[in-house]
């Protein structure tokens, strides 16, 4: 697994640094237009709230972009985010061999 040393954007926070802020779109009129509460796109852009499918699939319409774009911004920063509070994950051993495995 490659390892970051600097931790990837929340996707929130790109959302409105690189699409809300330059378009002069409000927290108001991006709920309005991709049918969600305002509430939804105010914790997202706070960095406090994760994109859903649902949320990726409305602003990738919304943008002219992908889901995968807000995917894979919020799996990256999940999993960073994992990675830096807990080193447990780290403690599990490799399966090197499918003969390991137990068949049902």
């Amino acid at each position: 697994m490659r390892e970051r040393k600097r931790a990837p954007g929340h996707p929130g926070g790109i959302l409105r640094r690189l699409y809300m802020e330059p378009l002069g779109i409000s927290v108001s009129d991006l709920a309005e237009t991709i049918q969600v509460p305002e509430e939804t796109i105010s914790g997202i852009i706070a960095e406090e709230a994760t994109i859903s499918p649902d949320v990726a699939l409305r602003l990738s319409k919304a943008f002219a972009t992908t889901p995968d774009l807000w995917m894979n911004l919020q799996k990256n920063y999940d999993l960073w985010q994992a990675m830096q509070k807990s080193s447990d994950w780290q403690k599990v051993k490799a399966i090197h061999s499918c003969e390991t495995r137990v068949m049902p």
